[in-house]
């Protein structure tokens, strides 16, 4: 089959987050500077941020919330990912239960209560962000696939998940590829959303209770005494910013300043750690992601796709689309890349062979899209960890509480994660925080150089099985063994 030039069809495409390239995002919000105090600082404006101080100030209204952040709200992965809004809080069931054996029950009841506050949050505040409970399509696009979707199913239904296998007709009869050779629909555990106007919406919901809240304005450090947290800041003048990424230009002038604050919420993900401790358990690594136009009634034809499910593959090496609610098609996934030395740089965004291969792809999937043009692309970093999903932890005697490592899945975990650091900070001996997914560290990454060699390997590894029908070679069942791993 002879594929359209990708060249051709990357040509014009923005080298920027579609989400957040919109004429209607909120105006920045000025930076601190000068001393400040509060009784809960916040640390980083994207989901999981946010989600804290919405929810602290709801439980206490008369609390003095402050929050942060480098660049502006949603500006890094709370603005750049699919935006795939799933129930799990252990990156799928089957992790869930290869690491959770005794509460993966009980942590998929909370993933789907967290489903449901989402969506009474997104309808209480009046927050437009396209939210649609459109369920998820898993694909089979290899023969050898089809039993990891049949053992999908299985586990899934002991679990009370409304999914349905369906044949190669019945899902052509739902999108039209070629490729597809299978599927599984669940139909209630994901929904789709528009992150960065989620992100932006639960920003106006903060501001509306009360959250005091400074955009360009990058903590420095930390440090302790016996009765609060002391942050120093630098600032940012947003004027001075010569790019739309959000985040903050650092040659310009800085507005130093400092918190004092009796608790604090480090929100930070990915990016360097102002916790020496979380260094090890952390990887940054970059997922990039296409768009494309609008397509025509015609091209909407062509592809069926009317209930609107996200999709993904099942490979090792997955791809995630989706439509939006103005009619193109987000395409992205694939290739997980890992720089050394954990490196994080807004040049990394903008990885052409990816793009070049992601294309490729997305012609492969839909050849009668072979017309269609990207009008965006952009990359954005993902932090992950050995188990694959959140982990917790306190620091300065309990008055700072961290979360980290999402791994892909944060826009719905990051609310559970943000109670749960909430409760960690009460001090309480609460139900979430007795759960093994918050008491339990994942195992740590090794330093470099066998850090790189050890993921770099993986990468290669995973490929070779996706080329191999699925089988694992001796690296991979190694790390299964030692519950350690690297996710595409």
């Amino acid at each position: 089959m002879t594929l359209p030039h990708t060249g051709r069809a990357l040509a014009d495409a923005a080298p920027v987050p579609y989400w957040l390239d919109r004429p209607d995002r909120p105006d920045p919000l000025p930076p601190l500077s000068g001393r400040h105090s509060a009784d809960l600082l916040v640390i980083g404006g994207g989901y999981s941020g946010l989600w804290a101080a919405l929810l602290a100030k709801q439980a206490d209204p008369g609390r003095d919330v402050l929050l942060v952040d480098a660049g502006t709200c949603g500006w890094a992965a709370s603005g750049r990912n699919g935006g795939f809004c799933a129930a799990s809080l252990t990156h799928g069931l089957a992790n869930g239960v290869d690491r959770f054996p005794n509460e993966v029950g009980e942590l998929e009841h909370l993933g789907r209560d967290n489903l449901d506050a989402i969506a009474a949050t997104v309808a209480k505040f009046d927050i437009d962000c396209d939210f649609e409970r459109t369920g998820e399509l898993a694909v089979a696009v290899e023969p050898y696939q089809l039993d990891g979707l049949a053992a999908d199913a299985d586990l899934a239904s002991r679990y009370g998940h409304r999914v349905r296998l369906l044949d190669r007709d019945e899902v052509r009869a739902e999108v039209h590829s070629p490729t597809y050779l299978g599927g599984m629909f669940d139909a209630d555990r994901v929904a789709m959303v528009d992150p960065a106007k989620l992100a932006w919406g639960l920003r106006r919901a903060c501001l509306d209770l009360g959250v005091r809240v400074h955009e360009h304005t990058r903590v420095t450090g930390l440090r302790a005494d016996s009765a609060a947290v002391h942050a120093s800041t630098l600032g940012t003048d947003p004027t001075a910013q010569p790019t739309d990424s959000g985040r903050a230009d650092t040659r310009a002038a800085g507005l130093p300043g400092s918190i004092r604050a009796r608790r604090v919420v480090l929100a930070t993900n990915a990016f360097p750690p102002l916790l020496r401790r979380l260094r090890a358990y952390l990887v940054p690594v970059y997922d990039h992601v296409l768009m494309t136009e609008p397509l025509t009634p015609a091209q909407r034809d062509a592809i069926g796709w009317r209930n609107r499910q996200g999709l993904a593959d099942t490979a090792n090496q997955f791809h995630y689309y989706r439509i939006t609610a103005d009619g193109r098609i987000l395409f992205g996934g694939y290739d997980a890349v890992y720089h050394y030395g954990n490196r994080v740089a807004p040049e990394l965004e903008q990885r052409p062979a990816t793009f070049t291969t992601l294309a490729r792809h997305f012609f492969t999937t839909f050849p009668q899209l072979a017309d269609v043009r990207f009008s965006h692309r952009w990359g954005g970093v993902i932090d992950t960890c050995t188990r694959f999903c959140p982990f917790f932890g306190t620091a300065y005697g309990g008055r700072l509480a961290y979360a980290a490592g999402y791994t892909g899945l944060g826009v719905g975990a990051t609310r559970f994660g943000a109670r749960v650091l909430l409760d960690l900070l009460d001090g309480g001996n609460t139900p979430l925080t007795r759960l093994d997914l918050v008491r339990r560290k994942p195992l740590p990454f090794p330093p470099e150089p066998v850090r790189a060699v050890g993921i770099n390997l993986t990468r290669w590894s995973l490929a070779r099985a996706d080329a191999r029908e699925g089988r694992r070679d001796l690296w991979l069942r190694t790390l299964d063994r030692f519950g350690l791993g690297f996710d595409s």
